[in-house]
C-alpha cells in the first residue's frame, strides 16, 4: 500500500458504510495515525452513509497522508444533487454538521461525473494547541472562554447532567454561592495526559515559587471528596482521608485564596502539615479542586502567598479546563462512533432473537456489568428474553435471579429498578453479590407502543455515570426500533409463507407412464408472496369412481409481487381447478378464466399461463398432451437424441382482452422425450446484460439433459439458473417437468 494515498470504490449499499469505517480504520493504522482514526471513521461514516441514502450510487473513499495533515474524501457519483443535512436528531447521516465539529477543514468538488465531500484532520504530532482549536472551530477558546465552557456543556458524554448540563458560560462570580454545592468531577483529568503533565509541572513550580515543603494538586470527585491529582515534597504519598469539599473553609466557600498557620484546617490536618497556602480551581464557575502548598513550620505562608498561589491556580485552572474539554471531545467522538457501529449491528439483521441478544451484548461490558432483554405480552408481565453477564460463569444465576425477581417495570422512562429485591431469599444467596446490584431499567417503545424492556446492572460500589445512562437510553430506542423490525419481519415473513403454501398444490398425483418434477423459488427473503404458480392435478375419472383418466397441469406467472399478484394467483388456481372439473377444455377453461380477471377490473394483474391436459395413450407408450400457451414461454420438448424444439406456439396472455379465441396444441410424448415448462424466472435470469434465455441458452442446457430422469432434469436446470449470475435472482422461478416413461 502507498504511504501517502490509498483508496477504495464501495456499492450502494447500506452494509458499504461500515465497510467503509473498516478501509479507512486500516488505512491510518498501516500509517501510524490511530490517534485521528475515531475522527476519521466517524466522519467518513457520515459522509458514506450520505453517499448510500442520499446520491444513491457507488462511492470511492480516498486516504491521502500531506504534509501536518491526513486529507479524507468521500466521492459519489451524482454531482447534479445537492449535499444533504438531515435533522440532528436523524440516527445516521448527519453530514456537514458532524463533519463540521471533527474536522480542521472540509469542503466539497466537483467535476463532471462525480462529487466529492473532503476533510482534513491534523496529523498526530503537530502543535497541540493549534489542533485543539481547529478540531472543534473555537480555538483558544476552549481553554476557558465562554463558547468552549459551552461546547463541554453540550457534549460532555461521560459527565453528570448537573455538572454538564449547568453553569454553562458564568463567571469566577458563581464560586461566592457557595462552591462547596456544586463539585466538578476530577476523574477524567486523571486521564488525560495533558492534565496529569499540567498538575505535575504546576506543583513543581509552586514549591519553587513559595519555597514550599511541599505541594499538592487536589481534585473533586461528585460526591464531594477530594482526591490527589499530582503532588511533591512532603505532600507525596500523603493519604487524605475523608476530606471533601463539605469539610472546606469559608474562604475555600467564597472561591478565595486562604492561608493557614496551623495545623487545626482540614487540609493542613489532611496533608499532614503545620501551615498551608491553597487557592481553589476552577471550571465553568464550579470547583475542580484545590492548589495547595504546605510547611512543615507553623506560619510559614503570609497572605502576599496566597495571593501568588491563587494567580498560579487561576493560570492552572485555564490549563486543566482546557485538557478537560478536549477529553471531553475524544470521550464525545468516541460514543459518536459506538453509536453508529451499534446503529449499523442493529440495522443488520431481522431476526427477533438475534437483534436481542446483540442489544445486550451491545452494552456489556461497555455500559454494564449485566443486561436483561424482556419481551412485552400481550396480557402479564414482561417475558425474560435474554441475559448476558460480563462473567460467564454468572450468567446462569443472574438468570434464576431475574426469573424469581419481580416483573419488570411497564414504565415509559427510564429509572432506578428495585425488583431483585423481591427475590427469595435462598435465590438471592445463590446470586451472591449480583443481588446486591444496582439497576437501571430502560423501556423499549417504538411507534408508540411499548414492546419491551432492558434492564442493566452494575456491582453496589460501581455507580452508574449519568453518561452511562444516557447512552444506554439512546440504545435503547435504536434498539427498540431494530426489534420492532424484526418482529414486524418475522410476523410478516410467517404471513407470507402461510400465504405461499396456500397457493400451491398439496402433492403432485401419480401420473401413469409419466415421471413428474417440479422447483419452486420465490425471489427474496420470504418477505412477499412470489406471482409464479404452477399445479398438476386429476382431472377425470371413470364412471362409478374408478382411478383418474386425465390429468390437468399448469404454470402461470402474474404480473408483480405482493398481496394484490396473490389474489390473481389464487384466483387463477383455484379457478383452474374448478373449471377443469366441470369437464371444459383446456381452451373453454382459459376464456372463462379470462373473463375471470377482467371481471376484477383495477385489481386485476396480467397472467401469463400455460395450462395442459394429459391422457394416457391406450395400447401405446407414452401420453398425448393438449396444451395452450397464453403468453408464456412456450415449452420444449427434449427428444432421446437431445434435439430439442418448442412444443406450442404463442397466444395471447390473460387479462388484457376479452373475446380471445384459444387452441390447442398436442404434443404426443414418447418413452424417454421430456417436456420442459418454465416461467420467464428462468429464461430471463441475469448476468450483467446477458440472460440465460439468449442465444438459445435454455435449449442448450435442456439438451445435455438427454437420459436423465423428470428429477434430474429439474435439478440440472435449477442449478443451472442458480449459478447462472452471481447475485440471487430477482424473479420468482416455477418450472414443472414431463418425462414418459
Amino acid at each position: 500500500m502507498d504511504r501517502q494515498t490509498a483508496s477504495a470504490t464501495f456499492p450502494s449499499a447500506a452494509p458499504a458504510v461500515a465497510d467503509a469505517r473498516r478501509f479507512v480504520r486500516k488505512v491510518l493504522a498501516d500509517w501510524g495515525m490511530d490517534e485521528v482514526a475515531d475522527d476519521a471513521v466517524l466522519a467518513t461514516s457520515e459522509l458514506a452513509t450520505n453517499a448510500v441514502a442520499y446520491a444513491g450510487t457507488s462511492f470511492e473513499v480516498t486516504c491521502r497522508l500531506e504534509a501536518g495533515e491526513i486529507k479524507i474524501e468521500v466521492r459519489d457519483r451524482h454531482p447534479t444533487r445537492g449535499i444533504d443535512m438531515p435533522g440532528v436528531t436523524a440516527t445516521s447521516g448527519r453530514g456537514l454538521p458532524s463533519l463540521a465539529r471533527l474536522a480542521a477543514s472540509w469542503g466539497v468538488s466537483y467535476d463532471r461525473r462525480s462529487k466529492g465531500v473532503w476533510f482534513r484532520l491534523p496529523r498526530p504530532g503537530a502543535d497541540d494547541s493549534a489542533a485543539s482549536g481547529s478540531l472543534t472551530g473555537e480555538a483558544p477558546a476552549l481553554a476557558g472562554g465562554r463558547a468552549g465552557r459551552e461546547r463541554a456543556g453540550r457534549t460532555g458524554p461521560d459527565e453528570t447532567a448537573g455538572e454538564a448540563g449547568e453553569g454553562g458560560g458564568q463567571t469566577r462570580g458563581r464560586l461566592s454561592g457557595g462552591v462547596g454545592d456544586v463539585p466538578v468531577a476530577g476523574d477524567r483529568l486523571l486521564r488525560s495526559p495533558t492534565a496529569v503533565e499540567s498538575m505535575e509541572d504546576g506543583v513543581a513550580g509552586v514549591r519553587e515559587l513559595l519555597g514550599a515543603d511541599g505541594a499538592a494538586v487536589l481534585l473533586t470527585e461528585r460526591d464531594g471528596r477530594l482526591i490527589m491529582g499530582a503532588s511533591a515534597g512532603t505532600a507525596t504519598d500523603v493519604s487524605l482521608g475523608e476530606l471533601s469539599v463539605a469539610g472546606l473553609g469559608p474562604a475555600a466557600r467564597a472561591g478565595s485564596a486562604w492561608v493557614a498557620s496551623d495545623a487545626s484546617d482540614p487540609t493542613a490536618a489532611a496533608l499532614q502539615a503545620r501551615s498551608l497556602a491553597a487557592a481553589p480551581l476552577e471550571s465553568q464557575g464550579r470547583l475542580t479542586g484545590l492548589l495547595v502548598a504546605v510547611s512543615s513550620v507553623p506560619g510559614r505562608f503570609g497572605e502576599a502567598d496566597g495571593v501568588r498561589l491563587g494567580r498560579l491556580a487561576d493560570e492552572m485552572s485555564l490549563s486543566l479546563e482546557k485538557a478537560r474539554v478536549g477529553e471531553l471531545e475524544r470521550s464525545w467522538r468516541g460514543w459518536l462512533s459506538f453509536v453508529a457501529e451499534a446503529s449499523d449491528l442493529l440495522a443488520g439483521t431481522l431476526d427477533q432473537e438475534r437483534t436481542m441478544a446483540l442489544v445486550a451484548q451491545l452494552v456489556v461490558p461497555r455500559l454494564a456489568t449485566w443486561c436483561a432483554v424482556y419481551n412485552a405480552a400481550e396480557s402479564g408481565p414482561d417475558r425474560l428474553a435474554y441475559v448476558w453477564h460480563a462473567d460467564e460463569t454468572r450468567a446462569d444465576g443472574l438468570r434464576e435471579l431475574l426469573e424469581h425477581a419481580g416483573a419488570a417495570p411497564p414504565m415509559d422512562s427510564p429509572g432506578p429498578w428495585n425488583g431483585l429485591a423481591t427475590a427469595p431469599a435462598e435465590v438471592r444467596a445463590a446470586a451472591g453479590d449480583t443481588a446486591t446490584d444496582q439497576v437501571y431499567a430502560f423501556p423499549l417503545i417504538a411507534r408508540g407502543r411499548r414492546i419491551g424492556t432492558i434492564v442493566i446492572g452494575r456491582p453496589a460500589g460501581d455507580r452508574f455515570p449519568r453518561s452511562a445512562i444516557e447512552l444506554a437510553e439512546e440504545l435503547s430506542r435504536r434498539a427498540a426500533l431494530a426489534v420492532d423490525n424484526a418482529r414486524l419481519f418475522s410476523a410478516q415473513t410467517a404471513m407470507s409463507s402461510a400465504l405461499q403454501r396456500s397457493l400451491l398444490p398439496p402433492g403432485i398425483p401419480e401420473i401413469p407412464g409419466l415421471e413428474v418434477a417440479v422447483v419452486y423459488e420465490p425471489a427474496g427473503e420470504g418477505s412477499e408472496v412470489g406471482g409464479d404458480f404452477y399445479d398438476v392435478f386429476e382431472s377425470g375419472r371413470r364412471p362409478g369412481g374408478g382411478p383418474a383418466t386425465a390429468w390437468r397441469f399448469a404454470i402461470g406467472d402474474v404480473c408483480g409481487t405482493g398481496p394484490e399478484a396473490a389474489a390473481v394467483t389464487g384466483l387463477a388456481r383455484h379457478a383452474l381447478r374448478i373449471l377443469a372439473a366441470e369437464d371444459l377444455s383446456v381452451p373453454a377453461v382459459l376464456t372463462r378464466l379470462n373473463r375471470l380477471i377482467l371481471g376484477e377490473g383495477e385489481r386485476g394483474r396480467l397472467l401469463t399461463l400455460l395450462h395442459g391436459e394429459i391422457a394416457a395413450r391406450r395400447r401405446s407408450d407414452g401420453v398425448t398432451i393438449k396444451l395452450t400457451s397464453a403468453g408464456h414461454p412456450p415449452p420444449l420438448l427434449l427428444s432421446p437424441d437431445g434435439s430439442v424444439r418448442e412444443a406450442a406456439a404463442p397466444q395471447p396472455l390473460l387479462g388484457v382482452f376479452d373475446g380471445v379465441e384459444f387452441h390447442t396444441d398436442t404434443v404426443r410424448l414418447r418413452r424417454g422425450e421430456v417436456l420442459l415448462c418454465v416461467t420467464d424466472g428462468v429464461t430471463e435470469r441475469r448476468s450483467g446484460n446477458r440472460l440465460l434465455g439468449d442465444g438459445h441458452g435454455l435449449e442448450n442446457l435442456l439438451s445435455d439433459c438427454a437420459g436423465l430422469s423428470a428429477g434430474a432434469v429439474a435439478a440440472r436446470i435449477q442449478r443451472a439458473v442458480r449459478d447462472f449470475g452471481p447475485e440471487p435472482s430477482n424473479d420468482d422461478i416455477a418450472l414443472i417437468v414431463l418425462r414418459a416413461s
